[in-house]
């Protein structure tokens, strides 16, 4: 049983999926978190939209406290979602920059499906046009995050060029680096950082946990997870065939960790590997299921405000019960049974 922090709280890593405009789900998650005051978090390990909703809290956390995590978070979605600043096309720009599942049927969205299966992000969008760049230079100050110490925070990419999977830490991001971990490669054109070019980090690790067993103390790690890994329903139509092979293609890697991390586990309880050189990671969840049985994958680029708000108090709820039903087991006892979900 691991011993609280000197001032009660218990201290747990992060783990958090991308998924688009659903991010807002998380983003209630974390509001629920950090108002309820009895948790520490030591790391945060994101990838897409969760390397978004990380570096919001890193750098609010930075500024002031859990109430300037807060803040940060609620100003961000507040600020992509203010529709009266967008074209059109920028809205569209940017909900494809945040989705990573096939769009909602509309004009523009209709003819990005139609022109990405004849050209490239390097043909239709030649000066590499997004307007989230400029949003995370505004909210986020990264010579602060960088410089200072606090939570951790950890960003993953996909190398193109050799197809692994990079982690960038939080002395090195930059809003190039969220960019990289969210670049969706029929969308947008590569993300080049020292040389290299990368794309959505799903694709390697949605999100990464590794990071969070060799570079943390906590043996606590609490997964955000928004897509699902089963579905009852067989998918027909075109469209609902595409966005479950999106949900496999992105839980992919997620799914060969949790068989590794229950490989040790499994070793530990059994005395075949040593406690004291092999960490016991205790795994939680949180997930969306419930919350977004009834939005399609299309609603990723949904960036009105009142779905996000939606989606943020379905977060704050889930996260709520969570705490009620699981708090006591942290330090004590995993909550997610891996081997149930590899079997």
């Amino acid at each position: 049983m691991d011993r609280p922090l000197s001032d009660g709280r218990k201290q747990i890593s992060l783990a958090l999926q991308g998924g688009g405009a659903h991010g807002a789900f998380t983003w209630g998650v974390l509001d629920e978190i950090l108002k309820d005051g009895r948790i520490a978090i030591e790391a945060i390990s994101g990838t897409s939209a969760g390397a978004v909703n990380g570096a919001l809290v890193v750098d609010g956390w930075s500024e002031g406290g859990a109430e300037g995590a807060r803040k940060e978070l609620d100003s961000f979605w507040r600020a992509i979602s203010a529709d009266s600043l967008w074209s059109s096309g920028q809205r569209d720009l940017l909900g494809r920059f945040l989705s990573g599942a096939s769009p909602a049927s509309s004009l523009a969205t209709a003819w990005f499906d139609w022109i990405s299966t004849f050209a490239s992000p390097y043909d239709f969008n030649p000066i590499n046009l997004n307007p989230m760049r400029d949003i995370l230079n505004r909210q986020i100050d990264f010579a602060r995050m960088q410089k200072e110490d606090g939570v951790k925070l950890f960003i993953s990419a996909t190398n193109v060029r050799t197809g692994k999977i990079k982690v960038f830490e939080r002395k090195d991001i930059t809003a190039d680096h969220i960019m990289a971990s969210a670049c969706l490669p029929m969308m947008f054109q590569a993300v080049e950082i020292g040389g290299e070019a990368y794309w959505d980090g799903g694709y390697m690790g949605n999100p990464a946990l590794f990071p969070l067993f060799y570079s943390t103390a906590a043996d606590d790690v609490l997964l955000v997870q928004l897509n699902p890994i089963m579905r009852k329903e067989i998918p027909r139509t075109a469209r609902e065939i595409q966005d479950r092979m999106n949900e496999i293609t992105f839980n992919a890697t997620l799914l060969r960790e949790f068989r590794a991390v229950e490989f040790v586990q499994r070793l530990v309880d059994q005395g075949v590997l040593p406690r004291d050189r092999y960490k016991r990671v205790r795994m939680h969840r949180i997930d969306a299921d419930k919350a977004l049985k009834d939005f399609g994958a299309s609603t990723k680029m949904d960036s009105r405000y009142d779905f996000l708000l939606t989606l943020k108090r379905a977060g704050q709820r889930a996260a709520r019960h969570w705490l009620a039903k699981h708090f006591d087991d942290l330090g004590v006892r995993e909550t997610l049974i891996l081997r149930d979900e590899i079997a």
